[in-house]
């Protein structure tokens, strides 16, 4: 169960994406959406006259408040529409749960499984740039001395007692301008220093960190090879196996099938199955949901009076050819997807049950419900054109052992069905 459990899950999630996707596309989907946003606008628009009159005279206030009671009936009136069109669709699907099959090719390509591992980049791209180096720091020009000039002329030999002074000056000032240039160079080679050993920290705490990301990425990498090689070969395996008619490569393959069978989302099925190789016959056991669970309401009408939406129901008559008619779809195109599927013509008979999990009048217990119990052979099936027939009919056809009351859940007799 395994590997079943794997390739069918990973099937059939991705089906149901495409699923989901298809549906959004469906014209009545835009159709809805649309009355969706006019009943939205009707809304705004009651809420904007009702303001409006508060602020108005009293023959304003009257005739506002008649205004915001249209806005609000045409906006229950949209609201009337967005369910019915969103019911329609609904009971469009239910109608059309055979023939939306019938189009679609149910063989499924096994090599479409492989896969091949997704890399994404590694989210640490910062750490393969170095970081910025010190900026330079440039010590300014050695201060030179500059001895005061000579006096000349008649008055030189005054003036040389004070230039001798102006020339003790000048040494002086030379002598704290070179010590201070060599504080300054000092703290200069200093500063240099201590940004460099900075830098080389941030280089090495780096350099530290982009291998361990690097040899987390390659982990992470290798796990993603792994696991796609894993995926590879359970399909590799799966192909092989069903080569060779091995039952439970048939029943993963059919799981696979079925799992791309797309029902009404409010008429949900779920499948039991077993494949016999002696005698090449698929045996199958499809629950669909119970009577109770069933869409009723045929439609919405807006009660001015009491200003509700209400719901229109079907009748019971209508009911009960409804889900007659859904569970008869099912038990014809289950086995159309399967024989379509098994172009090796593995399978030569399925035999089906649809039903439903219901107390049993019979027994009052809860229990598996049979409705309709069919037995029929690849050759027999295949001759039929599932496009132009009545399901009821096609089962009589094939002998099938149909509930006189589904929907009241009188269970089908299952003895003794005829293969055809």
């Amino acid at each position: 169960m395994g590997r079943r459990g794997f390739l069918t899950g990973i099937h059939r999630a991705a089906k149901q994406i495409a699923r989901e996707n298809e549906r959004q596309r469906k014209a009545s989907q835009r159709a809805y959406a649309a009355a969706v946003r006019e009943a939205e606008a009707a809304e705004k628009r009651q809420q904007q006259a009702y303001a409006r009159a508060q602020k108005a005279s009293a023959a304003e206030r009257k005739r506002l408040e008649k205004e915001a009671r249209d806005f609000h009936e045409a906006s229950m009136a949209a609201e009337v529409e967005c369910r019915n069109l969103k019911l329609a669709g609904m009971e469009e699907e239910l109608e059309g749960i055979l023939e939306a099959t019938l189009g679609v090719d149910d063989f499924v390509d096994l090599n479409t499984l492989r896969v091949e591992a997704d890399h994404p980049p590694s989210d640490r791209q910062d750490l393969l740039t170095p970081s910025r180096p010190p900026l330079p720091i440039v010590d300014s020009a050695k201060p030179e001395y500059a001895e005061p000039p000579a006096p000349r002329g008649l008055l030189s030999f005054l003036s040389k007692g004070q230039h001798e002074k102006a020339k003790a000056a000048a040494a002086k000032r030379h002598e704290e301008e070179l010590a201070r240039w060599h504080s300054d160079n000092t703290k200069n080679e200093q500063r240099r220093l201590a940004e460099a050993a900075a830098y080389e920290e941030r280089e090495r705490a780096r350099r530290t960190m982009l291998a361990q990301e690097e040899s987390r990425y390659a982990a992470d990498c290798a796990r993603r090879e792994e696991e796609a090689s894993v995926r590879n070969r359970e399909v590799d395996e799966l192909i092989a196996n069903l080569g060779y008619g091995i039952p439970d490569a048939v029943e993963e393959y059919i799981g696979i099938v079925l799992s791309n069978a797309v029902y009404p989302e409010h008429f949900p099925i779920s499948h039991d199955y077993s494949f016999d190789p002696a005698t090449a016959e698929l045996r199958l056991a499809v629950a669909v949901i119970a009577p109770d669970q069933f869409p009723t309401v045929k439609g919405y009408k807006y009660v001015k009076a009491s200003d509700e939406i209400a719901e229109i129901p079907f009748s019971a008559k209508a009911c009960k050819d409804r889900y007659a008619s859904a569970v008869h779809q099912v038990a014809l195109r289950v086995p159309h997807e399967v024989f379509e599927a098994d172009r090796r013509g593995l399978i030569s008979t399925i035999s089906v049950e649809v039903g439903t999990h219901g107390i049993d009048p019979a027994t009052g217990r809860s229990s598996f419900v049979p409705l309709v119990a069919l037995a029929v052979s690849r050759e027999a099936f295949m001759k039929i054109d599932l496009g132009k027939i009545q399901p009821s009919a096609t089962l009589a056809h094939f002998g099938a052992s149909v509930s006189k009351n589904p929907y009241g859940l009188n269970p089908a007799n299952t003895s003794g069905v005829r293969k055809s």
